[in-house]
C-alpha cells in the first residue's frame, strides 16, 4: 500500500513539473519488450537462405510465446534483392505475427551496425524491460554483447532448433570459428562507439 501511494505521489510530482512518469512507473504500464532479430543472406529470387529461414521460424515462435513483445527486424541489402529485414518481416507476417508488432530496419550492413541502428531506434521509445538478441546459436553470444555494451538489457532469446542440419555441418563450424576474432574485434568497435555517447 505503501509503495503504491508513493507510486502515486511520484507521478503526480512529474504531472505539476509538465514531465510524463516513465513506463511502469505508477502508470500501471508495463515497460516494452523487444525481440532483435538478427539477418542473414538472401537467397536469387528474394527467398530466405536456410539461416534466414530457420531465424524467421524462431523469432515467430517466440513472438508467440510473448504476445506483448515488439519486435525489429535487421539487416541490409546483400548480395540479392530485398533486404533482410524486408524478407523476414514477410516471413514473420505470413506465420501469424501481426505487421503492426513489427519494426524494420534495412540499412545494417553487419552485425555491429545492426546493434548500433537498434539503440537508435530505441532511443525514441520508453525504456524498455528487456531486448531479446533473436540469431543461430554460434551469433547469439555477439549479438547479446553489442546490445549490452549499447547500454540496452539484453539477453539470448533460443535459437533455432537443429540448424546445423539445415546449414551443413562444415559450414555450421566455420560460422564457429569466425566468431572467435569478431566477436572481440565488434565489442572493441562497439566500446569505440560509446565514447561519442558520453
Amino acid at each position: 500500500m505503501a509503495g503504491q501511494m508513493d507510486d502515486k505521489a511520484a507521478a503526480g510530482r512529474m504531472a505539476q513539473d509538465g514531465a510524463a512518469p516513465a513506463a511502469g512507473v505508477g502508470t500501471g504500464v508495463a515497460a516494452p519488450e523487444w525481440i532483435i532479430v538478427f539477418g542473414a543472406g538472401v537467397l536469387a529470387g528474394g527467398a530466405p537462405s536456410p539461416a534466414l529461414a530457420a531465424r524467421i521460424g524462431a523469432a515467430a515462435a517466440f513472438a508467440r510465446a510473448r504476445p506483448a513483445a515488439r519486435l525489429i527486424v535487421t539487416g541490409g541489402l546483400g548480395r540479392h534483392p530485398p533486404a533482410e529485414a524486408v524478407v523476414m518481416q514477410r516471413g514473420l507476417i505470413a506465420a501469424g505475427i501481426a505487421a503492426a508488432r513489427i519494426r524494420t530496419e534495412p540499412t545494417a550492413r553487419d552485425t555491429l551496425e545492426s546493434a548500433l541502428r537498434v539503440r537508435e531506434m530505441l532511443a525514441a521509445q520508453a525504456p524498455p524491460a528487456c531486448v531479446y538478441a533473436l540469431s543461430s546459436a554460434y551469433h547469439v553470444p555477439r549479438c547479446r554483447l553489442l546490445l549490452r555494451l549499447a547500454g540496452l538489457p539484453a539477453r539470448a532469446a533460443p535459437a533455432p532448433a537443429n540448424e546445423a542440419a539445415r546449414v551443413g555441418r562444415w559450414r555450421w563450424l566455420y560460422m564457429h570459428l569466425r566468431e572467435l576474432p569478431a566477436l572481440p574485434y565488434d565489442a572493441l568497435l562497439m566500446l569505440w562507439h560509446r565514447r561519442r555517447w558520453r
